[in-house]
């Protein structure tokens, strides 16, 4: 988040002491000793437009005012007035760059933040519309290009003009690879903001609270150690204006072609770069009219810009670690599901941001048997899919020693995960089929019943209450048998597909059941089909929309 508090301290208190300064000046001007009672209380006229401050005091004034010096009644205008403009013009800027900064932290993605970032560069240049090229240096990507205002096939449009020849081209291609070290911080800088003596029009706050005289070389005292190799931090490209594009001497025919057929007439291309953050990629925000934004523009959209890649550089090291996250756990779940005569599979699957532990399973058994399994082991991160990997991995062992037995196999799986990992619980349910007989016995440990779906009944599985795994010093419950009819569809899933609703369990169940339900009928020949209805329908904003979701994960047998 952007503080302006610091900042706004220290312009009032600059802009109070040249007011008092103009203060004194003013009172040696009148000839008077600066503190004096007398000249101090006496009352001071301000000059406004069309008024003459000479002109004498109403009738009911006790004192007579005393004739202006001729040297102030000629100034064009009061100084206090003219810095309480600009302290309220400096106000007003930060005020609206915590506004937008306050929008831009609430994103929770890198495309919604990049949107994030061209609506509001767009509002501070005084454009309409923009592109913004995520580029990451280090090449590991993820890379994207996202366009305000211009359609999916515009952006393909301009992507055809050489590279060389675009602003942003050429910002990005300038931009050095980040070093390997980064810079350190001044502590007396303001974060997200550049060094108070290059900003136009604001005071040097580093430079008046720090004098030279207060830091003499002699008070360092020489160290034996050698000094350290001179860092050199990534210089950051400055921006592209361009005014007028189609009048633009030595613009390229093909980017003049574009222009004119997209009918924008100028741009102005920004690095998304800073030393700490290297190099993310560019934006470039495009008038309709030949037009080039003013001085105050430019420096509040480049402090804006600063806090804004500071911000997409934690969006991309969470991106890549999901990424990384989501790979391993694929790779621990199946690679493709069986194929057994008599019964057709889909799954679902997606990892939380923070990794979970939920998984699946289908595994051939003898005699034309298979096996379903889905559990969710507690905890987030690595931990949990290591464990994960070996709780799967177990259970299949097991299953395929005594599978046709369901509680045996959940007792073994208790039994290790209690004597490998006491500290860590897990829900599981196991369900042996034989896909001709269309018969299924299954037993749960504290997992979430399966859901019957069908054209005559769409219901619950009746399972009988029983605690998770490692809960408990011995664990055990009776299994179930069902019969699903040709057409039916057995649907295996863990609880995280009911949390990321939002809703109390009762409801979210509820929700589920309805969402069953209203599969339509073309759709329940396809296993697949009804695994994505019930998703699109009980989460319809889709998985990702959820940054702190937990994992979800869907199986589905549909018994032919």
């Amino acid at each position: 988040m952007l503080d302006i508090a610091p900042l706004v301290r220290v312009h009032v208190d600059a802009l109070l002491a040249a007011q008092i300064d103009m203060g004194v000046c003013d009172a040696m001007e009148r000839n008077a000793p600066v503190g004096k009672p007398a000249d101090m209380s006496a009352p001071h006229l301000p000059k406004v437009a069309g008024i003459d401050a000479t002109v004498p005091s109403p009738a009911h004034t006790t004192a007579p005012v005393p004739p202006v010096h001729p040297s102030v009644s000629n100034l064009p205008a009061i100084p206090g007035a003219m810095i309480q403009d600009r302290l309220a013009g400096w106000v007003s800027d930060l005020t609206t760059l915590h506004e937008l900064t306050e929008r831009l932290i609430r994103t929770g993605s890198l495309d919604e933040a990049l949107r994030e970032v061209l609506r509001a560069g767009a509002a501070l240049v005084g454009a309409r519309r923009g592109m913004a090229v995520l580029e990451p240096g280090d090449g590991l990507g993820p890379t994207s290009t996202i366009g305000l205002g211009l359609a999916h096939a515009d952006l393909g449009t301009i992507e055809t003009v050489p590279r060389s020849a675009t602003s942003y081209g050429r910002i990005l291609d300038g931009l050095p690879e980040p070093a390997p070290t980064r810079a350190v911080p001044d502590p007396a800088g303001a974060p997200g903001f550049p060094e108070p003596t290059g900003a136009p029009g604001f005071p040097d706050p580093v430079a008046s609270s720090h004098p030279a005289s207060s830091h003499p070389a002699s008070s360092h005292p020489a160290s034996s150690h050698p000094a350290p190799a001179p860092h050199h931090p990534m210089t950051v490209p400055d921006p592209i204006a361009v005014p007028d594009l189609l009048g633009e001497a030595e613009l390229d025919p093909r980017q003049r072609e574009v222009a004119a057929r997209l009918g924008y007439a100028a741009s102005y291309a920004l690095p998304l770069a800073t030393e700490a953050a290297g190099k993310l990629g560019a934006v470039v925000w495009l008038y309709d009219e030949p037009a080039e934004p003013a001085e105050r523009q430019r420096h509040l959209v480049g402090l804006y810009s600063r806090h804004a890649t500071e911000h997409l550089a934690r969006l991309l090291e969470l991106e890549r670690a999901r990424v990384q996250v989501a790979t391993v756990a694929e790779e621990l779940l199946p690679s493709r599901l069986p194929r057994v005569p008599g019964v057709q599979l889909a799954a679902r699957h997606r990892t939380g941001p923070r990794g979970g532990g939920d998984w699946y399973d289908a595994l051939p058994l003898p005699e034309g048997a298979l096996g379903l399994a889905v559990g969710s082991v507690s905890g987030t991160g690595p931990s949990a899919l290591a464990a994960m990997g070996r709780l799967r991995a177990s259970l299949r062992a097991y299953a395929v020693m005594e599978g046709e037995d369901p509680v045996a196999v959940l007792s073994d799986l208790e039994l290790l995960l209690r004597l490998t990992e006491p500290a860590r619980s897990a829900t599981a349910l196991f369900a042996y089929s034989e896909p001709k007989q269309r018969r299924l016995v299954l037993a749960g440990a504290g997992h979430t019943p399966p859901l019957i779906i069908g054209d005559h009944r769409t219901e619950f599985v009746e399972t009988s209450l029983s605690a998770p795994l490692g809960m408990l010093s011995c664990w055990e419950a009776p299994s179930i048998e069902i019969a699903p009819v040709p057409g039916e569809t057995v649907l295996l899933y863990t609880d995280g597909l009911l949390r990321r609703t939002g809703d109390p369990m009762d409801r979210a169940f509820a929700r589920l059941l309805a969402a069953a339900a209203s599969v339509p009928k073309a759709d329940r020949t396809d296993a697949g089909a009804i695994a994505d209805h019930v998703l699109r329908t009980l989460l319809p904003e889709g998985l990702d929309h959820a940054v702190d979701g937990e994992d979800v994960v869907l199986l589905a047998a549909r018994f032919e």
